[in-house]
């Protein structure tokens, strides 16, 4: 039997913004003449998001979310961070196709197109087993994190399919989807089971999109933000929050 030799591996980690992500330095102009949708835009990870692709030069940043106070400050931090970058908001609900389909659509009339699409939106109650949870709120989980994000894939690839062809007749790239995952979708934890299946499914979301549409230049990313002590993240158990 051969031996198979393993080479050793080291991980950083980092609870700041370093040199290589950052949007100011690295990363600056990146986002130059792009034009981003993201839902779930009002506070948190979908907040930063907006801030960042600002910073690094976009064009426009669109910001979708319920709440329009929230939405408002966001746009307020986003115009601060950039002036250059123009913003604005409609208040949408994920879960509603037609809602999305309308800030999608009032996205592309302001802008002119969707170069990078960003599904946030994300809904995490307190963990319990399944034996004893809330119906409504564990489906709920699907609901926001599952097909609120498909929704907002179904009605931006279109633009996005528009965006990758017209960019790569330029030689630059566009028509990029973002999918917010979680470490969660890897794992199986006690009193997890919404929101780590939600989360599992948004992985196999991608890969099926980078199947069917890859061929249309478009290329889809589930991304696992990392422990984000978030309004969401804090609805985890506590230990874990250490």
């Amino acid at each position: 039997m051969s031996s198979i030799g393993t080479q050793s591996m080291e991980f950083s980690t980092h609870s700041s913004q370093y040199a290589e992500i950052d949007p100011k330095s690295s990363l600056m102009g990146t986002a130059s003449g792009k034009t981003i949708f993201i839902s779930g835009a009002s506070k948190g990870i979908g907040q930063a998001t907006a801030i960042a692709f600002a910073q690094a030069g976009a064009k426009a940043v669109y910001l979708s979310a319920r709440s329009e106070g929230a939405l408002e400050e966001t746009k307020h931090k986003v115009v601060e961070a950039n002036p250059q970058t123009q913003c604005t908001y409609m208040v949408c609900d994920v879960t509603d196709a037609e809602s999305v389909k309308a800030a999608i659509e009032d996205c592309v009339a302001q802008f002119g197109s969707i170069d990078v699409a960003d599904a946030n939106a994300g809904y995490l109650d307190k963990w319990c087993k399944i034996g004893e949870s809330d119906i409504k709120s564990w489906w709920w989980s699907w609901e926001v994190n599952l097909k609120g994000a498909y929704y907002v894939v179904r009605y931006a690839i279109p633009h996005l399919i528009e965006s990758a062809r017209k960019h790569a007749a330029r030689g630059s790239s566009g028509g990029h989807l973002i999918l917010i995952s979680s470490i969660g979708a890897q794992m199986l934890m006690p009193g997890a089971s919404d929101y780590q299946t939600s989360k599992h499914a948004i992985n196999r979301l991608c890969e099926f999109i980078n199947v069917d549409h890859g061929e249309d230049g478009i290329k889809c990313f589930a991304i696992h933000p990392g422990g984000v002590p978030t309004t969401l993240g804090k609805n985890m158990p506590e230990a874990i929050h250490a």
